[in-house]
């Protein structure tokens, strides 16, 4: 597999989740993943040990730093970050919720990728997908 080929797996396996939390919650706070050197995806969530209500920029904090040293240990190929965001759609320049997946590999792919979402009732409907390259945040540090 290529890298964007393992970011894709790695997106399969863990937007799951965020669409479950949505549905039953309406939110989900930030969680992520990687893939082992050998393929193997592990879920990973954050906490802050100091509330029981941290806010989402200390959780992206956590998973970012971990997943960083992670990398520069040679301990994973591919990560992602997953979290609920406020954006400008691209279509209309319309504010909307979309679930947000920064996806990075070793070997230089690093992309985010937006799930506009509404919610009516529990049921979760996408708007149109999209997605933007963007500077690495992981193995950007290791380069």
């Amino acid at each position: 597999m290529n890298g964007k080929e393992d970011c894709e797996k790695l997106l399969d396996a863990l937007l799951p989740l965020a669409e479950e939390m949505l549905r039953e919650y309406g939110e989900f706070y930030p969680y992520g993943g990687y893939m082992t050197l050998s393929g193997e995806i592990v879920h990973v969530g954050a906490k802050d040990e100091d509330t029981n209500h941290p806010k989402s920029k200390d959780l992206l904090h956590v998973l970012r730093d971990s997943f960083s040293e992670m990398a520069r240990a040679g301990g994973c190929k591919a990560t992602a970050v997953v979290f609920d965001v406020h954006v400008n759609s691209p279509e209309t320049a319309a504010k909307n919720d979309a679930i947000q997946v920064s996806l990075e590999h070793v070997e230089g792919y690093c992309v985010e990728v937006f799930f506009p979402y509404e919610i009516a009732g529990n049921v979760l409907n996408y708007g149109a997908t999209y997605a933007n390259e963007t500077e690495h945040e992981i193995f950007g540090k290791i380069f």
